[in-house]
């Protein structure tokens, strides 16, 4: 093997597959990038067994050729190399020899024989999405996942394909977040997955940049190919991304029954005021006392924390609402993650009583669950 590349383009295209390889590999060609060089461009992957990802760059190659190198390792060297130019050479006892002005480093390998081969699957379910909606819908609810290992089967976004829409669902049992986008679905095509966490947290990394991109899954993997931006592209930065994933196996709770029929009382606020005061109020309260306290009068909404060690906050907003009085406890992060995730400046707020969950809304096709707190 046997390639020229630009340093940038090389310490780039490393930075994109870094993510997946564990600090505390298994097995020592875990720890390793497959570097595969053909017909003008190199193929950089990783994996961890659970997921794994190729990304493609532009190269000068004279010989084609494969190497497994310890990628951390690597990604260091590349970026602190002293010119653009960078020249990599294999021998045939898995050693890469690296050349940038005066600098030349030999670097220990480990032969492709031994690197597992990214799953490869017939694809059951293919979609095509836009980049940026994907990725705006994503944060729109990932931080509703649950992080509790004993529920596995919420650690994770859950993607339905059905109906003529795309929904994604996230839950922690305490709230509960759902958007979704209008999609053509058949009835052959018509399927589900759930996105474990860690690659949620990667595809909404890489995603963005470009475009186009295509999702294809069966029942136990999940397959995106991501296409780069022509810009990118265009500057000889990566080419194209594709990560594959399992998919959590199980099946996902019945999202709906938690989401409430009816609601009696149904505000309107503005985000970022409504962010700015719930962060406001919280600052006083505590890990014991972790709950803010939203008040609805006659056109009044009213936001207060309060705790033993610390003392109170008030904030008061002009809202335009006729009715009783009612009080309901959250805590303050389940409010202000949904309000810091979305971008549209209107929403609703629904409840219906103390005891009762509150709604976050938006006129589109978002939703947000959140189970109040016992006032004190």
């Amino acid at each position: 093997m046997k390639f020229k590349i630009n340093r940038d383009h090389f310490s780039n295209g490393l930075q994109q597959v870094l993510n997946v390889v564990g600090t505390r590999a298994t097995m020592p060609i875990l720890s390793n990038v497959l570097i595969e060089a053909s017909e003008g461009q190199i193929a950089l992957t990783t994996t961890n067994l659970d997921m794994g990802i190729r990304c493609i760059i532009k190269a000068e190659v004279e010989e084609d050729g494969a190497l497994t190198l310890p990628v951390r390792k690597l990604a260091t060297i590349v970026r602190e190399l002293p010119q653009l130019e960078v020249f990599v050479e294999s021998t045939p006892s898995h050693q890469a020899k690296i050349t940038s002005g005066g600098s030349i480093f030999r670097i220990m390998g480990i032969s492709q024989e031994e690197f597992p081969p990214l799953p490869t699957f017939s694809d059951q379910h293919v979609f095509h999405l836009p980049q940026d909606e994907l990725v705006k819908m994503l944060k729109s609810v990932s931080y509703a996942q649950s992080s509790d290992e004993n529920r596995y089967i919420l650690n994770g976004v859950y993607f339905n394909f059905a109906e003529d829409k795309l929904t994604l669902v996230a839950t922690d049992g305490r709230r509960l977040a759902l958007i979704n986008k209008e999609l053509e679905v058949t009835e052959e095509n018509a399927g589900s997955l759930i996105l474990p966490a860690k690659t949620v947290a990667e595809l909404e990394r890489l995603v963005g940049k470009g475009e186009a991109l295509k999702i294809a899954f069966n029942e136990r993997q999940v397959a995106f190919e991501i296409a780069v931006g022509e810009e990118s592209a265009g500057q000889g930065l990566v080419e194209s991304i594709y990560l594959v994933s399992k998919v959590v196996e199980g099946n996902y709770p019945n999202y709906r029954q938690v989401i409430p029929k009816e609601t009696e009382h149904r505000i309107k606020v503005e985000r970022e005021l409504m962010l700015d005061s719930v962060r406001r109020a919280a600052l006083v309260t505590s890990d014991k006392n972790n709950s803010v306290k939203i008040k609805v009068s006659s056109n009044l909404l009213e936001i207060s924390g309060s705790s033993p060690e610390y003392g109170e906050s008030h904030e008061s907003l002009a809202i335009a609402h006729e009715g009783p009085e009612v009080s309901v406890a959250f805590n303050p992060t389940f409010l202000m993650e949904p309000l810091k995730a979305l971008d549209k400046d209107e929403m609703y707020f629904e409840f219906k009583d103390e005891l009762s969950p509150g709604i976050f809304k938006t006129l589109d096709s978002f939703l947000c669950v959140i189970m109040p707190l016992r006032l004190n």
